[in-house]
């Protein structure tokens, strides 16, 4: 099959979706598909033979990337681009996709886990993987999920939506309840996350995510143990634990090693009552049910000291690096890395769209 595997773009995810991708199309390529990496920001703004040759590369068009300790510097990375456009899209990515008998959607964040990228494939008529428009466009946006949620049952900490400015910040610091977690509203990879546990951390808090836009919802905090549970063709896997060496699973956390900061991810969970697994499994399948999801996901929780698992937000296109979390808990199962990458194109073939 002929792959393009969109990557990178211009969400603060970017370096996230340039590993999953680059990961992804040579996993592919191993299995025998003639895979390309192409990044959705850039496109193909430096090929300069016919696009359809570009199948036939050796490399896959993939380079060497990885996950940096500091988010991207989005700035300059539009800098970099010589196409000169004030859209998202890359140079030929529309024309190079449409050549593709399926796109793997490598991406992560605002253009890739929202929809966008999703309508647009399904209007030039190209098969992609993953979930729909119209789900997509819900699972990013945390306060849409949590009220399409509402009436599924899970256990949803108490939340409030909010807009702010600047001057909203003093009466806000007075008004919103602390401890408290505070949530850029379409934020990923733990970037525009703040955990308050005083007035004035929440004050500083309200401050710094700012940057990320105005629109934020703040959830009650709930403290116990944080897991994750994929989920593959309806099924979920096996929770995932995930140890902070601060208790604040932040961006570091997230994506360096224990060395260097990074957390503890242990799959498959350890010391869980059946009881518990039940209700995490049972969980993430309901999300993924309720939310009209298509192939995979990832739901977090938190399990607290009563066994009782709270939901706090789902991942569309989670992280599909061969050591995130999806292909950890594949690996318990049998299933390699290479093996579950096209798994997922072959599950989302099934759906027929495109």
């Amino acid at each position: 099959m002929k792959i393009v595997v969109l990557g990178g773009g211009i969400s603060t995810e970017r370096h996230v979706a340039l590993v999953t991708a680059t990961s992804a199309c040579l996993a592919l390529r191993r299995r025998g598909h003639q895979a390309i990496f192409v990044d959705l920001f850039l496109g193909l703004e430096n090929y300069n033979k016919p696009l359809e040759e570009a199948f036939l590369e050796p490399d896959g068009l993939c380079g060497d990337v990885a996950i940096e300790k500091q988010e991207p510097d989005l700035d300059a990375v539009w800098k970099s681009r010589s196409y000169r456009s004030s859209g998202h899209l890359g140079k030929y990515v529309p024309e190079i996709c449409a050549m593709a008998d399926c796109v793997f959607l490598g991406l992560h964040g605002k253009d890739g886990e929202d929809g966008k990228i999703q309508a647009l494939l399904e209007l030039i008529g190209v098969p992609y993987t993953g979930s729909g428009p119209l789900s997509s466009a819900i699972a990013m946006d945390k306060a849409m999920t949590k009220r399409v949620l509402r009436e599924s049952g899970l256990n949803i900490p108490a939340w409030r939506e909010l807009y702010y400015q600047e001057e909203d910040i003093p009466r806000l610091t007075e008004e919103l309840p602390v401890p408290c977690a505070v949530k850029v509203i379409n934020g990923g990879s733990s970037i525009g996350v703040e955990l308050p546990e005083t007035r004035e951390a929440l004050r500083g808090a309200l401050h710094r995510l700012l940057k990320y836009g105005n629109h934020v919802i703040v959830e009650d905090k709930i403290y116990g143990r944080e897991l994750t549970v994929p989920v593959l063709d309806g099924r979920a896997l096996s929770p995932i634990e995930i140890i902070s060496p601060d208790g604040e699973f932040n961006y570091v956390a997230k994506y360096q090693n224990g060395a260097d900061g990074g957390a503890q991810e242990i799959c498959p969970a350890q010391n869980l009552s059946k009881e518990a697994e039940r209700k995490l499994r049972e969980a993430a399948e309901t999300v993924q049910r309720e939310l009209n999801l298509k192939v995979y996901s990832r739901s977090d929780f938190i399990l607290d000291a009563d066994g009782k698992a709270w939901f706090l937000e789902v991942n569309t296109l989670p992280g599909m690096t061969p050591n995130s979390l999806i292909p950890r808990a594949a690996r318990v199962e049998g299933m390699s890395y290479d093996e579950l990458c096209e798994k997922i194109v072959m599950l989302s073939f099934r759906e027929e769209r495109g």
